[in-house]
């Protein structure tokens, strides 16, 4: 039986404090137990990644964030809700997936509404490219999927055709209690009728 996740730390807070940003990330450092891990990239104020942990209490969920307010934003959320299977992490969402996450230790990863970089000269600064694909093929293990969202048309036909074209993972589904668990981004969105686009890919074993 995996132990349970301790308190918070000293200061009560979610967030984790990267020993090194050199050293891969050890998940069982970061929840005390060896619970699948799902990771959110890019999590905004929580409202998703919240949610999603307090549904999910036997799965532990890092919530991966750059910007301080929003960073702090979710800490306090989660430690509204005590949920001690959610984690928080300051850093850029590339460089993670390019050199901190182990090889298969990620269960799922979630990009929702990631910058689409509307601007054809801007589209090399969009996190879902061919590199990506690879990265996440990497961090998953088998049979983990990558769950996708964006309002933007041309951002996700790029996000089909990086991750169809990429031999180790195969088109999946979003289930129905996923789909219904909604970021901030998307509850705005689909009170002035802007359509949200989902993708799935699973990585094949």
């Amino acid at each position: 039986m995996n132990p349970p996740n301790p308190p918070a730390g000293a200061a009560g807070t979610l967030v984790y404090a990267l020993p090194s940003i050199l050293e891969p990330l050890s998940f069982q450092a970061v929840f005390c137990n060896s619970r699948p891990a799902e990771l959110e990239l890019g999590s905004g104020d929580g409202t998703f990644i919240v949610d999603w942990a307090a549904r999910n209490t036997t799965r532990n969920m890092l919530a991966v964030e750059r910007l301080l307010g929003r960073l702090r934003k979710i800490d306090r959320k989660g430690r509204r809700q005590g949920l001690a299977n959610l984690r928080v992490l300051r850093i850029e969402a590339a460089y993670l997936m390019e050199y901190l996450v182990p090889e298969g230790s990620i269960a799922d990863v979630h990009v929702y509404f990631a910058d689409p970089w509307p601007k054809r000269r801007h589209w090399r600064r969009r996190l879902i490219n061919e590199r990506f694909a690879t990265l996440a093929a990497r961090a998953l293990a088998p049979g983990g999927l990558v769950y996708l969202r964006t309002d933007d048309r041309d951002y996700f036909e790029q996000m089909r055709s990086v991750f169809g074209s990429t031999p180790a993972f195969s088109p999946s589904e979003t289930p129905a209690e996923l789909a219904a668990v909604l970021t901030d981004f998307e509850r705005d969105f689909l009170a002035r009728g802007i359509e949200t686009r989902r993708a799935a890919y699973k990585k094949k074993s």
